[in-house]
């Protein structure tokens, strides 16, 4: 493969990418000013005003699942494809097998970890 069959590639991101900030060029230019005002700025949820903080503050054991959900969710985009590229090929060879095993060993070793120290527990 030359660097002519990139061409095509190389058109659509510069395409894509010379669209994309065409339109938020444009919009910054002719859009709508958004005037300050109280009281569209004011917290409003089914007609009754806030009478307390308006965002609070959410603990940190939520923040914590969600990395933890995100850090187990990814290990999904990397061993689907590995499935299915090396379908065939997993039966019978143990060099793509055993690296695809030691990447699951790990994070069965992180999330018995993770149970461990208690980071999966909402109350303590």
């Amino acid at each position: 493969m030359n660097s002519a069959d990139y061409l095509p590639i190389l058109i659509q991101a510069l395409l894509a990418a010379g669209l994309a900030g065409g339109i938020v060029g444009v919009s910054h230019l002719l859009g709508q000013r958004a005037r300050k005002n109280a009281i569209k700025d004011s917290a409003y949820e089914c007609g009754i005003k806030a009478d307390g903080p308006v965002h609070t503050r959410f603990s940190v054991k939520f923040y914590v699942t969600v990395m933890l959900f995100i850090l187990f969710d990814i290990e999904v985009v990397f061993l689907i494809p590995l499935c299915f590229i090396y379908r065939d090929f997993l039966a019978n060879h143990i060099s793509i097998l055993g690296p695809m095993l030691f990447f699951l060993g790990v994070l069965v070793i992180g999330l018995f970890y993770e149970v461990k120290k208690g980071a999966l527990e909402w109350e303590k």
